[in-house]
């Protein structure tokens, strides 16, 4: 794919002042999942600085906005998340955190900012005139069971005109700074809640013999689950089984007559993601029954597997190596086991879902924790990238 006008990196450092003061604005004042309208009043404000028209709507707090709906070519849609997370900052940033216990701990600060920035590059009078771009100011991805990318496509994000295609990125601290990973299939896991809850008999922890131990039951269960990952699915199909809470009691020597356990099943394929759910239910229901408790099982859930879409995730590629230069746009060469509701979108259309380097030598940095703060320069690489995925998606469609 050859350049056909200046290099859109060139042109976002022209704009890394609007898109600092952009950065700056959602840092200072992180929102947790679905109370996001300071985001949202401070997305719509900067949408009205570019001219480009948006919708909102009364009963959820997303942003859809569209360069060029009068254009024929495909819709390429570039989403952002809004959302913060319930952690206090230590980052010492001059514009950190003023909202306690809320932090942008997961970079949405800066996947808006991106989007933003791409915004304003391809609406410029000099863009190329090659088709509509769809903006996806998405709300509550954190939220991690309905999410907000199903709310926002239930209102209409990915119609009128239709979407084409849809193209996301992430921050990751694993990749160095200026390069951006890619992966065709799947990509990100899905998510699956589970709610265990143990009920045996209640009384003097000098006499366990007298009923069920609810805590015994309990523990066996907590190990037998790890024996689904160890022999009942495929080796080289990844899953992971977590058990993150336990609780139960209110003494020393008092054995409680319930213990609830709370936990996650992460895979990357349907198939699997249907036989781990019915090996767990199976499993916990027979270590109960062997020692004489009952229990309540509550699976549900959340988000699907993150599966990228092949051509898409190609042309995208190709697109980034022309932008960035080669060595910096990456194959990732397996996928990870956190999950994403930009899985949602690609249920529906194809694309593909970036991953933004941020790593910095002598910096180490972890996404979720209280100092995480990418370099500003990441919102260059971001607001390139989006440009050059949409341009190159338009340009050659797979």
């Amino acid at each position: 794919m050859a350049r056909l006008h200046d290099p859109w990196t060139g042109l976002a450092r022209r704009i890394l002042p609007a898109m600092r003061t952009w950065r700056t604005a959602f840092h200072e004042e992180p929102e947790l999942s679905l109370h996001e309208q300071k985001t949202r009043e401070k997305i719509v404000r900067a949408l009205d600085e570019l001219g480009i028209p948006y919708r909102t709507f009364d009963d959820f707090p997303g942003v859809v906005a569209t360069i060029g709906a009068d254009r024929s070519g495909p819709v390429v849609a570039l989403r952002a998340d809004m959302d913060a997370l319930p952690v206090t900052e230590a980052t010492g940033l001059p514009f950190a955190s003023r909202n306690p216990g809320r932090m942008h701990a997961c970079g949405h600060d800066v996947h808006m900012t991106c989007v933003l920035g791409a915004a304003s590059l391809l609406s410029r009078p000099t863009a190329p005139n090659l088709g509509p771009v769809r903006l996806l100011f998405q709300p509550a991805e954190e939220e991690g069971n309905r999410g907000g990318a199903l709310p926002l496509i239930e209102r209409g994000a990915l119609d009128r005109p239709k979407v084409a295609y849809v193209v996301g990125q992430h921050v990751d601290p694993s990749l160095p700074l200026g390069r951006v990973g890619w992966r065709t299939g799947p990509t990100m896991a899905a998510a699956d809640f589970f709610r265990i809850t143990v009920r045996g008999r209640g009384g003097h922890a000098a006499t366990p013999h007298q009923g069920p131990d609810a805590i015994l039951v309990a523990a066996e269960i907590v190990t037998g689950l790890q024996a689904l990952v160890s022999r009942v699915r495929d080796p080289l199909d990844p899953v992971v089984v977590s058990v993150g809470s336990i609780h139960g009691g209110t003494r020393h020597n008092i054995l409680p007559d319930e213990v609830v356990l709370e936990g996650t099943v992460r895979t990357l394929r349907e198939g699997t993601r249907d036989r781990m759910e019915a090996a767990l239910r199976r499993r916990a229901r027979a270590i109960a029954a062997s020692l004489g408790a009952r229990l309540r099982i509550v699976y549900e859930r959340g988000y699907p597997p993150l599966v990228n879409h092949p051509a898409a995730t190609h042309v995208v590629a190709e697109a980034l190596s022309v932008e960035l230069g080669r060595a910096n746009v990456i194959e990732v060469d397996h996928p990870i086991m956190g999950a994403e509701d930009f899985s949602r979108y690609l249920e529906r259309v194809p694309g593909t879902f970036l991953r933004l380097g941020v790593g910095v030598p002598g910096h180490p940095a972890s996404l979720h924790s209280a100092t995480f703060a990418p370099d500003e320069r990441t919102l260059v690489i971001g607001a390139a990238a989006l440009a050059a995925a949409a341009e190159g998606l338009q340009r050659s469609p797979p």
